[in-house]
């Protein structure tokens, strides 16, 4: 078991073994994040749902409003006319096949894959470099399209895709430690509501396991979900 350092036990103790009201959990999570850089916070979502059954899978994608906090390096494998598009839109590389190959490599010097439906046949040979990173273009996740430029964008500004994990987990980071309480919320009931508006048809029981907010040095803090569902966008 790794050691835990005075540091964190010192944080660890401000926590109480209890489920916080949002406002609350993030306050406390920005107090917490106190390490010389700025942290980033996550959600972690643990939802009623077995993903290894197809009606019981979560992908999907969130914009939200105050955006990440965080550079987004969107890659765009397209060819011809939809290349010099990519480029001009904001895209950090782009190409065609040499682009797949050089993936194909290893190198992954990007955060998002965005693919033109013409070029699946030769991104869908990548599946074992870019299937455990979570990077495969999907059209679910709105990435892959034709509007290169709509996506690229959007992806810049702070859409994100999300998927629940193995164990039915889904984790998100939604801002950084020096985002307003007031913009972490924003984000945190945005990223609530995708959630519930895209749930499983197959999902029983009951779909909210446990929310907990974290930031990237500090421990987590469990957060009441009925008190984020009931709260309205900008109360």
């Amino acid at each position: 078991m790794a050691k835990i350092s005075k540091r964190f036990s010192t944080l660890l103790a401000t926590v109480e073994d209890r489920v916080y009201e949002p406002v609350e959990a993030l306050n406390l999570v920005k107090q917490n994040a106190t390490a010389k850089f700025d942290e980033t916070i996550e959600a972690h979502a643990r939802l009623g749902i077995d993903p290894k059954y197809t009606d019981q899978q979560l992908r999907t994608t969130v914009t939200l409003p105050a955006g990440t906090g965080q550079t987004v390096r969107v890659a765009v494998i397209a060819r011809g006319e939809k290349v010099a598009e990519a480029k001009s839109a904001g895209a950090d590389l782009a190409g065609d096949e040499e682009l797949v190959e050089n993936i194909a490599k290893g190198e992954m010097g990007f955060d998002l894959l965005i693919a033109t439906p013409d070029m699946m046949p030769k991104v869908a040979k990548l599946g074992r470099v870019l299937g455990p990173r979570g990077l495969m273009p999907n059209p679910k996740a709105g990435t892959v399209t034709t509007d290169l430029t709509a996506a690229i964008k959007e992806f810049k500004a702070g859409k994100l895709e999300f998927r629940a994990d193995r164990s039915g987990i889904v984790h998100v980071r939604f801002g950084k430690a020096s985002f307003s309480t007031e913009a972490l919320l924003g984000n945190l009931k945005t990223l609530q509501e995708t959630i519930d508006r895209n749930k499983p048809s197959g999902a029983k029981g009951r779909y909210w396991k446990s929310l907990y907010v974290t930031s990237t040095m500090g421990p987590a803090v469990a957060v009441d979900v009925a008190m984020l569902q009931d709260l309205k966008q900008g109360a």
